[in-house]
């Protein structure tokens, strides 16, 4: 969830009295990080996931199942029996903006030697046998990305009331505040958001329209006028921060070995990520209703929107600098390297007199322009304690803008006197039911940066294509129906990687173009005289590496999960719900999620995540299943 201080929260009013000086010594911090590790080399091969769970309780005799708010109790229970006895401990736990949330990863980064491949799996597991331990009989661990009623009315354990009237953090009418984890971060960056826009956020998801779903479908909300202005026809109408970071996802981070390479893989990695969205797709339900997307990216990049009329272009400027063209949740809008500047084709607003302060200091173009794009963000939280910082051993107001500038991919600088090199994070996956597909999608990913380093591989397009490729990503089937902008020639370099990898000509017009649109199935599985395929690539790497027998095994078991996804032979998890939901006896065909279908559907989910439920359709048959000896929690007795 990026920077937690602690200390006395400011009021929205106080500040951004301070904004300016944040802006002006995040600019100092950075350049004395810049300058002390611009040269730096050589730093290893490091990486990690992040996995975020979500606690419920199943109420079996009345066939409910809600979010349990103790994630702080969980949190607390873990961090005191791993990581503060044992500075070694396998796993770390941190806390989540929702309090029925919390995230866990590796304990210590995994390193540059295949092996590493064959442990990722081995410790989700014990991530969920930890957190599980802690938990009451009729409670589970999920890893779901969105919880399907979210919002309605009794989501919550203990029952918990929204305050639309009286206040708060977030003023919902669906989303109480005490679902919001208690660290004044979380609230403040609600209350925050909602003061500098000057409203609720608005997020307006379309419903799906099965058979027997009112049309036009319309919402009415008597008691509140700028909710009854806001929800649009045909559309499920949500009105919280909570509605989209109260949701999970699947994320890795990676160091390289410089800040060149840094900023080449965060813009290979970009044009990847709309692509790895829409195979990890799992969230299709929001607030008790079937939605016509299959991802949150929207959702969430709606839910932090903190631009003002007059930024999003809807009254003329005068209180504000700017027109932003997106939320701060949103896509890149700028490659970094070299070869990625003839692909800026997006028009970057950027602080002009940062922009001109860092190019002063010897920080070249890209980069500068990068920075001064970030900038143009107000902070949204800050700390009385964390005004006035020494900016030559600390970095605070630098990852206060940075932190809050949530994109697909993460460029980040060393922390002050750290030995942790420069970093990429890749930001867009959707967490899955199992530790199993979760594994693979970060293997397939991991993998993807070795082959990218490599190979020299260049998937650059224009980023206005990659803008296109994102809303494609998350409408419904996207893996199956959608068509997106690809490169073909990925090895220009010259390297023959695979046969096929320079794209065949067929003498028609379209060849002349850099690239072309694909499905993903083409994308990851390749199709002849079209594109060789991500996974062919993949594989004929491991032929050249030395790998021992079991790792080579997981390590394919992974990829044939990816390929199956992509093919269209395994359903995505969005379109396993739909098919549930759909087969469910109480399912009436009119886009509604019920208490007992939301149960049915999340006690098969929790049965599948610990192994007690077969699930061919989403992980095929005969994968490999390590041992697990978590507690099996929330069966149906």
């Amino acid at each position: 969830m990026g920077l937690l201080s602690q200390g006395s929260p400011l009021s929205w009013e106080e500040t951004k009295r301070h904004a300016d000086h944040v802006r002006r010594h995040g600019i100092l911090q950075f350049l004395h990080i810049y300058h002390a590790v611009k040269e730096r080399h050589k730093d290893v091969l490091k990486w990690g996931d992040e996995v975020e769970y979500m606690l419920v309780a199943f109420d079996h005799q009345n066939k409910k199942v809600r979010v349990v708010l103790k994630g702080e109790e969980v949190l607390e229970a873990l961090q005191e029996k791993g990581e503060r006895k044992n500075p070694n401990h396998p796993t770390l736990w941190r806390p989540e903006y929702g309090s029925y949330m919390i995230e866990g990863t590796p304990g210590q980064p995994y390193g540059g030697t295949m092996s590493e491949f064959n442990t990722v799996e081995d410790n989700m597991r014990k991530r969920r046998q930890e957190a599980s331990s802690l938990l009451k009989e009729n409670e589970a661990l999920c890893t779901i990305t969105s919880f399907p009623r979210l919002g309605c009315p009794g989501f919550t354990l203990p029952d918990c009331k929204p305050t639309p009237v009286e206040g708060g953090a977030s003023k919902s009418l669906f989303f109480p505040d005490e679902a919001i984890n208690k660290h004044p971060r979380f609230s403040t960056l609600t209350r925050n958001i909602r003061h500098r826009r000057g409203e609720k956020v608005v997020i307006n998801v379309p419903i799906f329209k099965d058979k027997n779903t009112p049309f036009p479908f319309i919402e009415t909300f008597p008691q509140d006028d700028e909710a009854a202005q806001a929800a649009q026809p045909n559309h499920i109408y949500m009105d919280a921060m909570g509605f989209g970071m109260g949701n999970c996802c699947l994320q890795v981070t990676f160091q390289a070995c410089s800040i060149s390479e840094a900023r080449y893989l965060y813009d290979q990695l970009a044009t990847i990520c709309p692509i790895v969205m829409a195979l990890s797709a799992s969230s299709p339900f929001y607030r008790g209703y079937v939605s016509d997307i299959d991802c949150r990216w929207g959702v969430i990049s709606a839910s932090v929107d903190d631009r003002t009329r007059e930024e999003r272009g809807l009254e003329p400027l005068k209180n504000n600098s700017y027109r932003i063209s997106k939320s701060r949740y949103d896509s890149i809008d700028s490659y970094l390297s070299k070869c990625g500047e003839k692909y800026n084709d997006i028009d970057l607003t950027k602080d002009k007199e940062i922009y001109e302060r860092l190019l002063k200091e010897g920080i070249d173009h890209l980069l500068a322009q990068h920075i001064a794009h970030l900038f143009i963000r107000d902070p949204l939280t800050l700390f009385e304690e964390k005004i006035h910082l020494d900016d030559a051993n600390e970095s605070d107001h630098f990852e206060n803008i940075q932190s809050t500038n949530w994109q697909t991919m993460r460029f980040k600088p060393p922390p002050p006197n750290s030995d942790i090199g420069w970093r990429v994070e890749f930001r867009p996956m959707e967490v899955q039911l199992t530790d199993f597909e979760n594994s693979a999608y970060v293997v397939f990913v991991v993998l993807l940066t070795r082959v990218i380093l490599s190979y020299t591989l260049d998937f650059l397009i224009p980023l206005s294509k990659v803008d296109e490729n994102m809303k494609v990503a998350q409408k419904r089937d996207a893996v199956l129906h959608g068509l997106f902008y690809f490169r073909k020639d990925i090895c220009k370099g010259g390297t023959a990687v695979v046969d096929g990898c320079s794209t065949a000509q067929n003498g028609t017009e379209t060849d002349t173009e850099e690239f072309t649109l694909m499905s993903i199935d083409t994308i990851i599985n390749g199709k002849e005289g079209v594109f060789p395929g991500l996974i062919p690539i993949l594989n004929s790497y491991l032929e050249n590496m030395e790998v021992d027998v079991d790792t080579r095994c997981s390590i394919l078991n992974y990829l044939k999960l990816i390929k199956k996804r992509a093919s269209g032979e395994l359903m995505t998890a969005a379109r396993w719900m739909r098919e549930f939901v759909a087969k469910h006896p109480d399912y009436k065909q009119d886009s509604v999620i019920t208490d007992e279908i939301n149960y049915s559907l999340l006690l098969e989910c929790n049965k599948i995540a610990n192994e007690l439920s077969e699930c061919p359709e989403l992980l095929g048959s005969g994968y490999k299943k390590a041992k697990y000896s978590g507690n099996k929690t929330g069966s149906s007795s």
